[in-house]
């Protein structure tokens, strides 16, 4: 006897929650819950090199061994907080700069013929063809001392002496501005291109300015992909390693490089998990903001 159709299409969907979220349950969940048992432990000379949360006794019930030092470490210690504050204000500072350069180049991109949209989509991905770690590198030879900027700029007269860029903080900025500005671009790109251009025709036959119009009727209608496009570059620059690691130089200690020093070279797993955890949790409650606010938005654009 055949099986009803219904059975199959909610077979059908099973198999279609369960893949992904056995997936999520093995190469997220799994790993989370990992994390948060070392940041409740203590580091100590062993392997592995954090102490153990039950202590199997005497007795038949296991002994619980749970230790707040990582967390009360990270709060009390200036160190950590200042790595923070910094990862956090870099962040911000490199996001900005991502969407003022970002913006104007999708306003001229959806203003091309769509021959010419695709060429520019195409440079836009195209540095991604390349390994992150070459791209990254390219730029040190580009800011050091006796590199290509420096020297085009004493060839002009601009400057007397080279400028010492490299490892420095605005180095680690143009690293992080270069790699992650199409992540910035792309959504741009896609909310322009969806949004419709009959109001912004109306707009200009009720005689509004140009500023008038990109502020009251242009982004108001792209804010999700606005949003969209600072989450994506925002989180990934926060918690950047390879970038600061190899363009910054010794006071450009961002959080990302510290949760490496804590677990490689102090092996200190469970205050390098405690760093984790609440960079987890900085990130979570203003996505969960800004999902709130893109919902309202997007109430608001299907009105209009």
């Amino acid at each position: 006897m055949k099986k009803p159709l219904s059975n199959k299409i909610n077979w059908f969907k099973g198999v279609l929650l369960g893949v992904p979220s056995l997936w999520l349950a093995v190469f997220l969940f799994l790993p989370l819950m990992l994390i948060l048992k070392m940041s409740f432990a203590e580091a100590i000379l062993a392997q592995p090199p954090f102490t153990a949360l039950l202590n199997w006794g005497e007795g038949l019930l296991p002994e619980l061994n749970i230790s707040f030092f990582s967390y009360a470490l990270l709060i009390e210690d200036n160190y950590y907080i200042g790595a923070l504050l910094q990862s956090l204000t870099l962040a911000t500072i490199a996001t900005s700069c991502t969407l003022l350069i970002a913006l104007p180049m999708v306003l001229a991109m959806i203003k091309m013929p769509n021959k010419w949209q695709n060429i520019f989509l195409i440079l836009v991905i195209l540095p991604f063809w390349t390994s992150f770690l070459i791209r990254v590198y390219s730029w040190k030879i580009l800011l050091r001392n006796d590199g290509f900027i420096n020297q085009i700029l004493l060839y002009f007269g601009l400057i007397n002496d080279p400028l010492p860029m490299l490892y420095s903080q605005f180095a680690v900025l143009i690293g992080i501005v270069y790699s992650y500005l199409p992540f910035m671009i792309l959504p741009l790109f896609a909310g322009l291109k969806k949004l419709d251009y009959a109001l912004v025709e109306a707009a200009e036959d009720l005689g509004a300015k140009p500023l008038t119009i990109f502020f009251r009727v242009i982004l108001p209608l792209i804010y999700p992909s606005i949003i969209a496009g600072i989450i994506l570059v925002f989180i990934p620059a926060t918690g950047e390693f390879v970038i600061p690691d190899l363009l910054g130089g010794s006071d450009s200690l961002l959080i990302g490089k510290l949760i490496w020093i804590e677990f490689f070279n102090n092996r200190d797993w469970p205050t390098a998990s405690a760093i984790a955890l609440i960079l987890l949790i900085l990130f979570a409650l203003p996505l969960l903001i800004l999902n709130k606010f893109t919902r309202k938005s997007q109430k608001w654009q299907d009105l209009v």
